[in-house]
């Protein structure tokens, strides 16, 4: 037994523990795989031994988490004394390495954003929240194909649950691209994600109301959308958060702003990203009175700003997802209709599976082929609701992630 301390910031609440936790002398507090469900919980866990360990010669796995994390730290110059003398953080087992049952179930985080986002309680917003943005941080690091398939799959098709699919899809656009393609600092990264995924939380209701209405909109509808953006930075503040450039973001992210990026304060940078990320999934979702836009005509609508000049971001956007991004429906050269899985080596060659044959028949499974190849050359996208035939997205992910 190996007994390294353990911060308690590791615990990862509401998920199984990837790891056995121990207390002084490793007495066993959870077995590998408890949950420990909520901070209360884990306050009576340190009531028991304020102390945490883990032991990391408790499996392969856990030992190898723990050595790949010291060798990052060595190599960005940290002492050894010092690294195994300070506490592990989550940070440890932030790998990309994914258990089988770590992968989101995502109409359940569908619904769990939907509560959270309608009905925001101050008194348990915080770690609620904290546990949706988390959930995505990690899925945006270690299955970023997988996390665009599911919530652009699912946003061409949502109207129940549009306002927390879209949130989702916005913020881990956001983070991709700030992560990828901008270069945006950790801080900065995690920061637009959390404006983007609360950006409309004051008219959450409002918009899946407004994605299934057919008549013409209100007068207080109008001022309502007018002044979410205002409302929702307000509301942000009586739900606990302090965070200056994640309010002024969430503030002033439909305003539209000129010249180049970089000079421009932090929160007006986040608020640009965002409402570039905003317009491309808005485009590609269904409403009562219009069908969504084809995904690969919206990833080219957002190259371009309102003047209709190429944008900056826009094309950071295109860089970071590629012209088809993962979840979108194809036509290739031979005329079956494919989904593409992941991005390609090249933004308009991904990887794809042939869902529909050329007599328009689904096959047994997806079949799986490269569209870099000249016979499964893609010719040009096509909307999700031409595809009469779907297969389950879980049996999509499942191609994704090969």
């Amino acid at each position: 037994m190996k007994l390294v301390a353990l911060s308690p910031e590791a615990i990862p609440l509401g998920r199984p523990l990837p790891f056995a936790l121990r207390g002084d002398g490793g007495v066993l507090l959870a077995q590998k795989g408890y949950v420990i469900a909520h901070q209360e919980e884990l306050r009576r866990v340190l009531a028991l031994s304020p102390n945490l360990w883990l032991d990391v010669d408790e499996s392969r796995e856990t030992r190898q988490a723990y050595l790949g994390h010291l060798n990052k730290l060595l190599l960005s110059g940290h002492a050894l004394g010092a690294l195994t003398a300070a506490p592990v953080g989550a940070e440890v087992f932030a790998s990309p390495a994914r258990a089988e049952d770590d992968r989101p179930d995502w109409p359940e985080l569908q619904l769990r954003a939907t509560r959270l986002l309608t009905t925001p309680l101050a008194a348990d917003f915080g770690e609620r929240f904290k546990h949706l943005h988390d959930t995505l941080v990690r899925n945006c690091i270690q299955a970023p194909d997988a996390t665009l398939f599911a919530l652009i799959y699912l946003s061409a098709q949502e109207t129940a649950a549009y306002s927390a699919t879209h949130a989702m899809l916005v913020a881990c656009t956001c983070m991709i691209v700030a992560h990828e393609v901008l270069r945006w600092p950790d801080v900065r990264t995690l920061q637009v994600g959390r404006a983007a995924l609360t950006m409309n939380i004051a008219m959450t209701a409002l918009q899946d109301q407004l994605a299934q209405q057919t008549e013409p909109l209100s007068a207080a509808q109008i001022a309502a959308i007018a002044e979410h953006p205002e409302r929702s930075a307000a509301l942000l503040r009586q739900l606990g958060v302090a965070d200056p450039v994640w309010l002024e973001a969430v503030r002033c992210h439909h305003q539209h702003f000129e010249g180049p990026l970089e000079p421009a304060p932090e929160a007006q940078q986040l608020a640009r990203l965002i409402r570039r990320a905003d317009q491309f999934a808005a485009r590609i979702a269904p409403r009562a009175t219009r069908a969504p836009m084809d995904v690969a005509a919206a990833m080219r609508a957002s190259y371009f700003d309102d003047t209709r000049q190429p944008d900056a971001l826009g094309a950071a956007i295109v860089k970071a997802l590629g012209i088809y991004p993962p979840g979108t429906f194809v036509r290739l050269a031979r005329g079956e209709i494919a989904v593409v899985l992941r991005r390609g080596a090249s933004a308009n060659t991904p990887p794809v599976a042939v869902v529909l044959k050329r007599d328009g028949l689904p096959p047994g499974e997806p079949i799986p082929r490269d569209s870099a190849q000249p016979e499964w050359k893609i010719i040009v996208s096509v909307p999700q609701e031409s595809v009469r035939a779907k297969q389950p997205l879980a049996t999509l992910l499942a191609l994704v992630r090969r």
